[in-house]
Order: structure tokens, then sequence, then C-alpha cells
């Protein structure tokens, strides 16, 4: 079980900033994590995927780095993190239909 409470409201700043700054492909690349499929956390009119950004925020908080495995990113997992620290996660819409 992973300890969250390492992880602060600055921790997932940062790691939302080294999203934007790398791009997804690389952030992925980089943490080991994939794009979101359920939800999106948002943050200035911009959309982030939570898993990522959590995971990420627990490596710059502790210097250990996890993979996607280690923990739930749905409303049990990262959403109610990140929801506990005070973001916005959002259910993605599902596609449109042609």
């Amino acid at each position: 079980m992973v300890a969250w409470n390492h992880v602060k409201r600055t921790h997932v700043s940062r790691a939302m900033k080294e999203y934007d700054r790398l791009g997804p492909e690389a952030f992925f690349s980089k943490h080991g994590f994939a794009p979101t499929t359920t939800y999106d956390l948002v943050s200035d009119k911009r959309r982030y995927p939570p898993k990522a950004i959590l995971g990420t925020a627990y490596e710059l908080a502790t210097g250990k780095r996890l993979a996607s495995g280690d923990f739930e990113g749905g409303k049990s997992g990262a959403v109610a993190v990140l929801g506990n620290l005070g973001f916005t996660v959002k259910a993605r819409r599902p596609a449109r239909r042609q």
C-alpha cells in the first residue's frame, strides 16, 4: 500500500508543469505511465492524466518511483487522493458516435 501522506499539492503542481513542459509522449516515457482512459485531472482549463500525475508527484515527494500497477487510478485510488488534495478530477466524456 502506498503512503500518499508524503504527496502535497506542490508535488502535484510540479508534476503538471513537467507534463506541460515535456508533452504527453515524453512524460509517459520518462515516468512509465500511459494516457488516461476514464478520468481527467482538470487545472486551469487543462486536462491531465490523474494516475500519471499522481505517480510522478509521489516520485517528486519521496524519490521513489511507482509503476502503474503499484496503485489504483480510479475513484478509490488516484482520483480520491487528488480530490483530498483539493484538485478537480472529472470523468471523461465517452467518445461521440457518428
